[in-house]
């Protein structure tokens, strides 16, 4: 338990950065505006369960689609440290508070998958259990998602509360911190290559 503790902070800050929530909470404003209270605490619901449920799921069957591809941690370190960098860069210059039309599935699709877990999540979730291990990483996905839930229901006021400059800059500051995560995976899986 006291060795779940001392890995608890390097398992649970590179998935905070990964989910991004100050991405995704503009993105939820813009997509949710014109929907009822009531259907967006269902929105916000199915969002995390699709998102917990994709993260269990990939979890499960990841490591055994690795053994059949002959695919090794390292490899998969360095794909995604280099899917993360990617998707880092694209933070950086893109414009991440595009206007979305709202859909009755907005829970699942776009809001769960990929927006709260896309690849950077699994990406992480899967170096993080081969580094950590399962039981730490779980915990901090978990803890992840209660966070995403706290900030969804609070979405309107966090945002007046930091201002979308605030956002966009936090966002932008979460992406330079997922590019670095990004460069870290890719050194791992360098060193377990050569080691």
């Amino acid at each position: 338990m006291l060795n779940v503790l001392k890995v608890l902070p390097m398992t649970f800050i590179p998935l905070f950065v990964a989910i991004d929530i100050f991405l995704v909470l503009p993105i939820f404003i813009s997509i949710t505006s014109t929907i009822p209270h009531q259907r967006r605490k269902t929105i916000i619901r199915h969002s995390v369960i699709t998102a917990l449920m994709v993260s269990l799921a990939f979890i499960a069957v990841g490591e055994a689609v690795f053994r059949v591809l002959g695919i090794t941690v390292e490899d998969f370190k360095i794909a995604g440290g280099l899917v993360l960098l990617v998707l880092a860069i694209i933070e950086l210059i893109g414009d991440s508070m595009e206007r979305r039309r709202p859909q009755e599935t907005a829970g699942i699709v776009p809001l769960g998958v990929p927006l709260i877990v896309g690849p950077a999540v699994l990406t992480t979730l899967i170096v993080l259990i081969g580094h950590y291990g399962i039981v730490p990483t779980l915990i901090s996905l978990i803890l992840n998602l209660a966070i995403v839930l706290i900030a969804l229901v609070n979405a309107e006021r966090i945002i007046k509360l930091i201002g979308k400059n605030g956002i966009i800059a936090i966002s932008k500051v979460m992406a330079i911190l997922l590019a670095s995560i990004a460069i870290m995976m890719i050194r791992l899986g360098i060193e377990g290559l050569i080691k």
